[in-house]
């Protein structure tokens, strides 16, 4: 893949979950004279579903991409969009489209999962071979692949070394939001209109998949950067005391729920990084806690890039999985999927997830971990499930955390660090407000009773599942064997 400099002939934009004009430095490179430009997207529902992504997600990805319509007009940026299916029927797509319209380039940004890098690796073959040059750039990223790296010139395996060396190397990566391109005069065609389902029907059919809901995620270019503005400024000062603790209304927590945007790309690291700098809220904005997240975002993905296993759902540590037996129990698994487990702290994050697409960061801890550690069921998946529900789906940390939760991950959670959900019920909503809203039974439970496991029972609450005490002990003797 070349950064090209090529002279005359149209350019192709593709389009992909980097869905902005901001920070964009595919868009941008490809308006950068006069010659036209057309943008495409490639809709592949069968790759798609094979990946499990979420109706949610995918409707927001829709919405995001009909705001940018007006705006790419604007700019005289046609859309085109192209129907291939799956991911392997691309490259002949944006060839043909080449082709018809004489592009003598396609500008497009990196993704990191094994499939997408392959696919990508195809188009780029077969254009270069038919004299289009292609130009990649790395958007999903503060410092690409490759450039943290310990002092032997490895990958690091440990976040906290990563994190350190990631702050050491960000002032040579540290460079301004790309402002989108300016209106010109170059359009050589009109745009395509942008379907409601995408070619994505079948996965709103999902039995129990929550659909895209606008109310809690609007989109568009203003919509987003207001989310971000006010965070900064109002949220993330407080955001290392108060974001453990799950709130009802989503206004009130501490959270960016930023992350949504983030996955498809309406929102980029680089635009988070700045506006937490310029906020002027915090001195040492370099180690505030919100900025760690987004530190385990890219290291997520740079693993993704430096292990390709990982990619294939194979284990961090294998030799830590090799000493466990995960236990085949479709009842259990389908009690924790409905949210039926008895323990409320547990069913309450399950249900919030199953109505909204959405659950607190806290809470997917706890409900992994008791997944994983308490019902001894494989983490593949607790992590599918992720996938298929959650409206910020990303496969990067999706599976990163859901390794960690397992202790099978990088830097994962000790072997012997199982989440209690009673107490962690008790500690993160101690009056039991969460638990009480998403389980209506629970409302007439004293508050201060409401995360006893079973609470409810006598007002149609499931009784426990396990006994979180045998449990605990029986997870801690797996781990230990073999």
């Amino acid at each position: 893949m070349n950064d090209s400099q090529t002279k005359g002939g149209a350019r192709l934009v593709w389009l992909r979950n980097d869905l902005r004009l901001a920070d964009n430095p595919a868009l941008l490179h490809a308006c950068r004279d006069e010659a036209p430009v057309v943008v495409v997207v490639t809709l592949t529902p069968r790759s798609w579903q094979a990946h499990g992504d979420s109706p949610a997600r995918m409707g927001l990805w829709r919405d995001q991409l009909r705001t940018l319509l007006p705006a790419l007009g604007a700019l005289q940026l046609p859309l085109r969009v192209l129907e291939v299916g799956d991911f392997a029927a691309c490259a002949g797509a944006l060839l043909q489209l080449a082709r018809d319209l004489g592009a003598a380039e396609l500008c497009f940004n990196y993704e990191y999962a094994e499939n997408e890098r392959r696919r990508d690796a195809a188009v780029c073959r077969l254009l270069q071979q038919a004299g289009i040059a292609t130009s990649a750039f790395h958007a999903d990223l503060i410092i690409p692949p490759g450039q943290v790296l310990t002092g032997a010139g490895g990958p690091f395996k440990v976040f906290t070394p990563f994190a350190n060396a990631w702050r050491r190397c960000l002032p040579r990566f540290d460079t301004a939001v790309l402002p989108p391109p300016s209106p010109r005069r170059r359009a050589i065609c009109g745009s395509d209109s942008v379907a409601d389902d995408l070619g994505y029907a079948a996965l709103r059919e999902r039995a129990g998949a929550p659909a895209y809901r606008e109310e809690l995620w609007p989109v568009g270019e203003a919509a987003v950067s207001a989310r971000l503005s006010l965070f900064v400024a109002e949220r993330e000062p407080d955001y290392a005391r108060a974001r453990d603790f799950p709130q009802i209304d989503p206004q009130q927590e501490a959270t960016s729920r930023l992350s949504p945007y983030l996955s498809i790309g309406a929102l980029s690291p680089r635009q988070c990084l700045a506006a937490l700098r310029a906020s002027g809220q915090s001195a040492d904005w370099l180690h505030s806690s919100w900025l760690n997240e987004l530190i385990w975002r890219e290291f997520y993905r740079h693993l993704l890039v430096a292990f390709p296993r990982l990619s294939r759902l194979e284990p961090f540590r294998p030799e830590v999985e090799a000493r466990i037996r995960w236990r085949d129990d479709p009842v259990a698994f389908a009690a924790w999927c409905r949210g039926e487990t008895g323990f409320p702290i547990v069913d309450a994050a399950m249900r919030q997830l199953l109505a909204t697409g959405w659950m607190h960061n806290r809470l997917r801890m706890v409900v992994a971990s008791f997944l994983t550690k308490l019902l001894g069921i494989d983490w593949r998946r607790g992590a599918e499930f992720f996938m298929q529900h959650l409206i910020d789906a990303d496969f990067a940390s999706n599976l990163g955390g859901w390794q960690w939760c397992a202790s099978v991950g990088a830097d994962a959670a000790p072997y012997f660090r199982i989440f209690n959900p009673q107490a962690q019920g008790e500690k993160f909503d101690p009056q039991g407000a969460f638990v009480a809203y998403w389980l209506p039974e629970l409302r007439a439970v004293p508050p201060r009773q409401r995360q006893r496991p079973g609470a409810g029972s006598d007002a149609g609450r499931p009784l426990p599942i396990i006994d979180y005490r045998q449990a605990r002990q029986a997870a801690l003797a797996g781990y230990h064997s073999g």
